[in-house]
């Protein structure tokens, strides 16, 4: 993944409403892209680009499943547990929680990095 995010551009994709509703939609189960864009009424390119900008920050996460099909689709879930914003001191702070991975999730993330 890449480097955390600053607050600003943390603000900036909260502020949009259907990076919102991506992460509510994906709070509940893990949803396709196609699942997400009928759920959040957005066309597919518009659900990609808010699905790179949260994945940027970590808000989001991406998993590989495979199709009955044999074909192999994402889904996505949210990462996001917990967003704190104090101000003290002349200056905002925030710190992001993620949510925990289990064990099989950690080794496969693992795993895949090492490939």
């Amino acid at each position: 993944m890449s480097e955390e995010c600053d607050l600003s551009a943390v603000l900036a994709i909260l502020d949009d409403e259907y990076a919102r509703s991506i992460l509510t939609e994906t709070s509940v189960e893990p949803m396709s892209a196609s699942t997400l864009s009928e759920r959040c009424d957005a066309s597919l390119p518009t659900i990609y680009r808010r699905i790179d900008r949260l994945k940027e920050c970590q808000l989001i996460t991406e998993e590989t499943e495979l199709a009955p099909d044999g074909n192999h689709y994402s889904v996505y879930s949210a990462n996001l547990d917990r967003l704190e914003l104090s101000l003290g001191d002349g200056e905002f702070a925030f710190e992001l929680s993620y949510r925990e991975q289990d064990v099989a999730d950690k080794f496969t993330d693992m795993w895949e990095g090492m490939r």
